[in-house]
This record gives C-alpha cells, sequence and structure tokens, in this order.
C-alpha cells in the first residue's frame, strides 16, 4: 500500500480578518498557484492526448458500442477519460480564478460570507473559494 502526502507550508498568522497578505505571503501562495497550474495544465495534456487517442482508435474500427462485446469497455473507458479531463480543466479554471482574486486582493476571503477562509484550508486547497463553514453547510 503506498500513499502520498503532499503538503504545503504557510506560515499561520494571527491577522485581523481584514488584514491584506504580507508581499511574501502573496509570493508563496503565487508559487504554490504556479506550481499547481504547471502540474495540471500537464495533466490536461495528457489526458486530451489520450482522449483523442481513443476516439482515433475507435474511429478506424468498425465496432459497434451495444453490440460489441469490447464496444462497451471502449465507451467506458472514453467517457472516463472524458469525465477525468473536464474535471482537470475545471481545476485549471479554479486554479486561474484563484490567481485573479490573488491580485485584486481578495484571496483568502469567503465568496459567500467574507469572512477569513483558515490558513490551513488554503494550504490544502489554494484554490479554495469558501471557508469551512460556508463548505460544510452548501454540501448538506
Amino acid at each position: 500500500m503506498c500513499s502520498a502526502v503532499v503538503s504545503f507550508w504557510i506560515p499561520v498568522t494571527n491577522q485581523a480578518p481584514d488584514s491584506a497578505l504580507s508581499p511574501a505571503e502573496q509570493q508563496a501562495v503565487r508559487d504554490r498557484l504556479a506550481a499547481q497550474r504547471a502540474s495540471t495544465t500537464s495533466r490536461v495534456e495528457s489526458l486530451a492526448r489520450h482522449h483523442h487517442a481513443i476516439v482515433e482508435s475507435a474511429a478506424w474500427s468498425a465496432s459497434d458500442d451495444e453490440h460489441d462485446p469490447e464496444g462497451a469497455t471502449v465507451a467506458f473507458e472514453r467517457a472516463q477519460v472524458r469525465a477525468l479531463l473536464d474535471q482537470a480543466r475545471r481545476d485549471l479554471d479554479s486554479l486561474d480564478r484563484a490567481a485573479r482574486r490573488l491580485r485584486d486582493g481578495t484571496y483568502g476571503r469567503c465568496e459567500r460570507c467574507d469572512e477569513t477562509i483558515a490558513d490551513q484550508r488554503l494550504a490544502a486547497l489554494p484554490a479554495a473559494t469558501s471557508c469551512i463553514r460556508c463548505a460544510t453547510t452548501s454540501r448538506r
């Protein structure tokens, strides 16, 4: 059994809720967002190539998804890769929106209640748009 742990170092501060990030904190966030964006872009490109290969190979075969024993498997794989690709693109969009919020000075503020998002939450999810309280209540 293998498990990977990803961690980011973020200084935990006792800033007042309305205070802005320091220049060093902004740079740390920018660096984390850029690293995640690069990784996510790579994932999008890889999944897009994989999806294209599946579609391309299906175009060259005279298979019928419904009646061919392997057709259902190919259709499932195509749908699965497509779903992963769509999610990766949404992740990329979230990272871009987080970078805009950082530039606008609203990064780290909950979009629902305007409270500060905990440093620990932002360390785990740098593109988070809601505090844990709002995220929890929106899932109910």
